[in-house]
């Protein structure tokens, strides 16, 4: 089982979003470097985000330290289990 975080985007102006990207960028490649997450990153309609961790805990983590969800550029966020049945965990 591997878990999703989605998050939902609250509207804000690109400037706003790259001023705090670096910071965000800092945290998520922590987790990469550490093997945590599988994928990461926008949605084309530019309406939010996902990122696929292997473990609960390192999704729970991640999301108490993202600056995008710290500083509200993300405005609110699910945390869902997902049985990924063609990747092994």
């Amino acid at each position: 089982m591997k878990v999703v975080v989605i998050g939902e985007g609250s509207g804000a102006a690109m400037e706003t979003i790259m001023s705090v990207y670096p910071r965000h960028k800092i945290v998520a490649d922590k987790f990469i470097e550490r093997g945590d997450v599988i994928g990461i990153g926008p949605f084309d309609d530019k309406s939010g985000n996902m990122s696929i961790f292997k473990t609960r805990v390192a999704a729970e983590q991640f999301v108490t330290e993202d600056p995008f969800i710290l500083e509200g550029i993300i405005k609110s966020f699910v945390i869902r289990d997902w049985n990924d049945n063609l990747l092994p965990g």
